[in-house]
């Protein structure tokens, strides 16, 4: 992803990269960023840490880790009063209230998914489910590629948060992530999430609703890893120079006002 970040960041008009890092020890580091990531060089090397890479200054950082290293680099950016654009998915729960603690120093927008695409089914979900109600049984199934560590995907999770808060139903206590056996019938108020590995899938979603006589079947299906750069710089551009705060993608898209 960061290879797609730098190489969307340098199609774009107005927009320049001025740092880049990578963990500790990897090979990359004292490297050309943009030789990295398969381009022409770019001048600016991969550092070792956040902080060296913020050395020239910078408006924004896009973050594409892992938890671990996504919420040290909320530190650091809420320390400097740096943006934040964060696309790493597998926070563990406690997670929210740190970053909602660094957002009261800098701006932060948090996605499971970048793409504009997937935030517009966020947004479809939570209607239909909204104007279907609960005569309408909610099924989530997600496919990715073999390596992918987290399961279900952030955007599952979110997809089943999203129907949840629309029911009027908790999240956690509906979620059902496993059938296997005498399950027994289907329990009212719950949300199925299924999650399929396999291949080089880049990432599928769909939302099923689900009633006597029809169903209704919302989809995205993403081939490229290039919409998640494209919506990650979307991000960047609209949280530079915002007041701090945590938001995400239906802010950058302009689905909730900033009151909200």
């Amino acid at each position: 992803m960061g290879g797609r970040i730098l190489s969307a960041v340098r199609a774009e008009q107005g927009m320049a990269v001025v740092g880049a890092t990578e963990r500790p020890g990897s090979s990359q580091i004292g490297l050309d960023a943009g030789a990295v990531a398969g381009g022409e060089a770019i001048g600016v090397r991969v550092a070792d840490s956040l902080e060296r890479a913020l050395e020239p200054g910078a408006d924004v950082v896009i973050d594409f880790t892992a938890p671990s290293a996504s919420m040290r680099h909320a530190q650091v950016c809420a320390q400097r009063k740096v943006a934040l654009v964060i696309g790493t998915t597998g926070f563990p729960p406690e997670a929210r209230a740190e970053l909602q603690a660094r957002a009261r120093e800098a701006p932060i927008v948090v996605a499971p998914n970048m793409s504009v695409g997937v935030n517009v089914l966020f947004r479809l979900a939570g209607e239909a489910a909204r104007a279907l109600g609960p005569g309408y049984e909610v099924e989530i199934a997600e496919m990715h590629h073999r390596a992918k560590k987290d399961a279900p995907s952030g955007t599952a999770l979110r997809l089943a948060e999203v129907a949840a808060e629309a029911l009027g139903l908790d999240a956690q206590a509906a979620g059902v992530y496993e059938r296997h056996g005498e399950v027994g019938v289907r329990k009212p108020g719950t949300i199925g999430v299924q999650a399929l590995r396999g291949g080089d899938v880049v990432g599928d979603h769909t939302v099923y609703f689900l009633a006597d006589g029809e169903r209704l079947e919302l989809t995205h299906r993403a081939t490229s890893r290039d919409n998640f750069a494209r919506g990650a710089i979307r991000a960047a551009r609209w949280v530079a120079g915002r007041r701090a705060g945590l938001y995400d993608m239906q802010d950058v898209l302009g689905f909730r006002s900033e009151s909200t």
